[in-house]
């Protein structure tokens, strides 16, 4: 059967002399990998060039429900991204949010809500011209709302993260934000992608901020591991 689908491209890793094997974030089947072959030639229908992190494609796919390993029939870049693939900043935030979804995603079913909020993020980025410095600390908040732990609970002094909630109190955990950190954490929580311009972060906060997201990943999200691409991305913002 041949199915179309909008897809998020996540990696791409060499199969053989020739061919690729890419996987990819899809509208309707989730994560799922596919055998690209002669991908690497120079007259390839479906060029490596085209499977490039977080580029976003539509597809015409073969879907096997138990198969390991799918294969495509027609893809084509759609958008073609502008700025991300030629804009060093927004390269580097994509290199960190590909290795983020990368391991936050591991679906293989569908899953729309979470589809249309990264792909719609990924085209506001590639648009986006101000506010950048900050983008990647609201799409790791606003990406925990569909990964089932987005913090909650009215603005309070700590935010306990192990169980994602804003309180009072100093939990017993080592793991929590206190102030002034936590009410940077709450400012951003309650903005979105066209008012994150007005927030105001220091370089040493948005380490830290970062850091401590991250953090807050690896204590929710089982396997999730260390990132590695935000100290490159630390580097470029200052």
């Amino acid at each position: 059967m041949l199915y179309k689908t909008r897809g998020i491209v996540f990696k791409t890793t060499d199969y053989s002399e020739s061919s690729v094997v890419v996987q990819i974030f899809t509208e309707k089947f989730g994560l799922q990998s596919y055998i690209v072959n002669g991908a690497k030639k120079p007259k390839a229908k479906i060029s490596r060039n085209m499977l490039q992190p977080l580029h976003l494609v539509d597809m015409v796919v073969y879907h096997k429900a138990n198969g390991n390993v799918q294969r495509i029939s027609e893809l084509k870049n759609v958008p073609v991204l502008q700025g991300v693939p030629y804009d060093v900043i927004k390269s580097c935030i994509a290199m960190f949010l590909n290795e983020v979804l990368y391991k936050a995603i591991k679906q293989q079913s569908a899953d729309e809500n979470l589809f249309d909020f990264v792909f719609n993020a990924i085209e506001l980025l590639d648009h986006k011209t101000t506010g950048l410095a900050n983008f990647h600390l609201l799409f790791l908040i606003q990406l925990t709302r569909y990964l089932g732990f987005y913090p909650h609970g009215k603005p309070a002094d700590f935010f306990d993260m192990k169980d994602g909630v804003f309180v009072n109190y100093k939990p017993d955990t080592l793991n929590y934000l206190s102030p002034p950190h936590t009410k940077n954490f709450y400012h951003l929580l309650q903005s979105t992608f066209t008012t994150i311009d007005s927030v105001k972060l220091s370089n040493d906060e948005r380490r830290y901020l970062i850091n401590k997201l991250l953090e807050y990943y690896a204590m929710h999200i089982e396997g999730f591991g260390n990132i590695r691409s935000h100290e490159v991305l630390e580097e470029v913002l200052g």
